[in-house]
C-alpha cells in the first residue's frame, strides 16, 4: 500500500516537472508556442518580384523561418491593392508608393514598410529611331519617343511600372496614342519580350530586365533619373477591417522579409549569377530618406 502511494507521488511530482520545462522550453522558443493554426497566407505581390526570380530564394526560407506556406498572387501593383481593399488577400509586397499611400489613408491597409528599392529603365532597340540613348532626364526621353513616333510597348496593367509610366506621359504632357503605342496587359517579362520581338521601347524595372536579359537584343539606353527609383513596401491588410485576414501569418510574412535573414537573403539574389544585386536592401529606411 505505501509503495502504491509512493509511486502515485512520484508520478504526480514527474507530470508538474514536465508541465514546467514544457512551459520553460515554449518561453525560451516562442515560435513552438506560436504554431499556426492557418497555415496559409496569401501575398499579393507585383509580378517583377516573381519574373526576377526573388521569389524562388524567399518562399521556401519564409515557409522554413514562420511554418506558413505562402500562397502568392502576382499580380500588378494596381490589382493587388485592389484585392487589398477588398480584403482578399493578407499582406502586399508592392512597388507604387503613391497608390500605396492612398490605400494606407483608407484604412484597408496597416504595419506598411519599406523593404528594398532598385531602379526602372528605359530599353530599346539599338538603331534607337528617338535617339534617346544616354538621356538623363526620362520625360525628355518619352517626349522623343512620342515625337518620333517610336513603337513603344506599355504593360497596361496598372502595375508600379504602368502606374510611372502614365506618370512620365503626363509629365511630358503627351496622350499617347496611335500604332506606335501598344499595350499588352501583361507582366514585365512577357511586356519586355513582346518590346524585344518588335524592336520597341519600354519601360522596365531592371531586376526583371537583367534576369530576362539573355533572352533580350533590347540594350538599356536610359537610366539614372531619380524620376525612375523604384521602392517596394510591404503592408498588411488590415484584419480590424477585414476579419478573414490572417494577421498572424502577414505579420511572419513582414517580419521575415525585413528580419536581418530576410534582408541579406534579398540583398544575396543575382549576385553569384549576375555578378551584381537586383535589389538593395532598405530595412529600418523609409521614403524620406530617398527625398519622398
Amino acid at each position: 500500500m505505501i509503495w502504491r502511494i509512493f509511486i502515485a507521488f512520484l508520478a504526480c511530482c514527474l507530470a508538474i516537472l514536465s508541465a514546467e520545462a514544457s512551459d520553460m522550453l515554449v518561453k525560451q522558443n516562442p515560435a513552438i508556442a506560436q504554431s499556426p493554426t492557418n497555415k496559409n497566407v496569401i501575398v499579393a505581390m507585383t509580378t517583377s518580384i516573381e519574373d526576377s526570380g526573388l521569389l524562388d530564394d524567399l518562399v521556401p526560407a519564409i515557409e522554413k523561418k514562420t511554418g506558413y506556406t505562402l500562397k502568392k498572387v502576382a499580380v500588378g501593383t494596381g490589382q493587388a491593392l485592389a484585392l487589398a481593399e477588398k480584403g482578399e488577400v493578407d499582406a502586399l509586397f508592392v512597388n507604387s508608393p503613391k497608390a500605396e499611400r492612398k490605400v494606407l489613408a483608407g484604412g484597408a491597409v496597416i504595419n506598411r514598410h519599406l523593404v528594398m528599392h532598385n531602379d526602372f529603365v528605359i530599353v530599346g532597340p539599338d538603331a534607337d529611331k528617338a535617339k534617346i540613348r544616354g538621356k538623363k532626364n526620362a520625360v525628355e526621353a518619352f517626349s522623343l519617343i512620342a515625337k518620333n513616333q517610336a513603337l513603344f510597348v506599355s504593360r497596361g496593367d496598372d502595375s508600379g511600372t504602368n502606374k510611372l509610366e502614365k506618370d512620365l506621359w503626363q509629365q511630358a504632357k503627351i496622350t499617347p496614342s496611335g500604332t506606335w503605342y501598344q499595350q499588352t496587359g501583361s507582366g514585365m517579362a512577357q511586356t519586355l519580350q513582346v518590346a524585344n520581338q518588335k524592336l520597341g521601347y519600354t519601360l522596365a524595372d531592371r531586376a526583371t530586365y537583367i534576369f530576362q536579359k539573355k533572352n533580350l537584343s533590347l540594350p538599356v539606353l536610359v537610366q539614372g533619373d531619380k524620376k525612375l527609383l523604384n521602392l517596394y513596401h510591404v503592408m498588411e491588410v488590415n484584419s480590424q477591417k477585414f476579419p478573414r485576414v490572417n494577421s498572424a501569418g502577414a505579420k511572419a510574412f513582414i517580419n521575415y522579409v525585413l528580419s536581418p535573414e530576410g534582408q541579406t537573403l534579398i540583398a544575396a539574389h543575382g549576385k553569384k549569377e549576375f555578378k551584381q544585386p537586383l535589389f538593395y536592401v532598405d530595412g529600418g529606411k523609409t521614403e524620406k530618406d530617398y527625398g519622398f
